[in-house]
């Protein structure tokens, strides 16, 4: 019996898209069903009561939240080739810490950016920045950060890759130039379909963010 396999998501999200990915890679057929996030169905509500957040991978009736465990658990269910987490121990820790780095980080620093204006906008800019270099340094010289493997780390940083325009245009600041070698990782990463088909287009999105934008200073 085929497995049922259902994503809660959301076209912009750049959690659900990292899933998105991962099952891309697996060549998991899956239903998608797009969430208003202002008005949350009663199946997101049901499938996810702690937070009631997506994306929410639904496997034959169970529940899986979080993208990142979403991710790890996609890598375990449909395990053959290719793997996304490394099979040494200790680089799956290393691999999970720096998913969290990210998912502790870019997000959070990027809205406030967005948010803010004057000096509080330079300095959030300027941490966001930082935690780009930060990833940068990480990766180093490798192709990928699973080393010449697509894996974990680079799913989990790639789903961002949409927003860097956004990212641009709010900060006035240009990522080639910020981290060279992070846009050279981001086109080694494009040229797999499993990434290019999936990604959101940048400049729709910021588009639709930059109107969201005016209609929140409108308020």
């Amino acid at each position: 019996m085929e497995d049922e396999v259902v994503l809660l998501d959301s076209w912009a999200s750049m959690y659900g898209t990292r899933v998105r990915i991962a099952l891309a890679e697996k060549g998991v057929k899956y239903e998608r069903k797009e969430e208003n996030l202002r008005n949350k169905s009663p199946l997101l509500l049901q499938m996810n009561p702690i937070h009631k957040k997506i994306p929410v991978l639904i496997h034959n009736g169970n529940p899986i939240c979080e993208s990142a465990i979403i991710v790890q658990y996609i890598d375990e269910v449909w395990n053959q080739d290719p793997p996304l987490m490394p099979s040494d121990p200790y680089e799956r820790a290393q691999a999970r810490f720096w998913v969290d780095y990210i998912d502790q980080k870019v997000y959070d620093t990027s809205r406030k950016m967005w948010l803010s204006t004057s000096e509080e906008h330079e300095t959030w800019k300027k941490e966001l920045i930082s935690i780009f270099k930060q990833l940068e340094e990480t990766l180093g010289d490798k192709p990928f950060y699973g080393d010449d493997t697509f894996g974990f780390v680079d799913v989990g940083l790639i789903s961002f890759y949409s927003w860097f325009y956004s990212f641009e245009k709010y900060g006035n600041f240009k990522m080639e130039v910020e981290c060279p070698k992070l846009v050279a990782w981001v086109k080694r990463c494009m040229q797999r379909e499993t990434v290019s088909k999936t990604l959101p287009d940048e400049k729709e999105l910021y588009d639709r963010t930059l109107t969201r934008k005016k209609a929140l200073e409108s308020k």
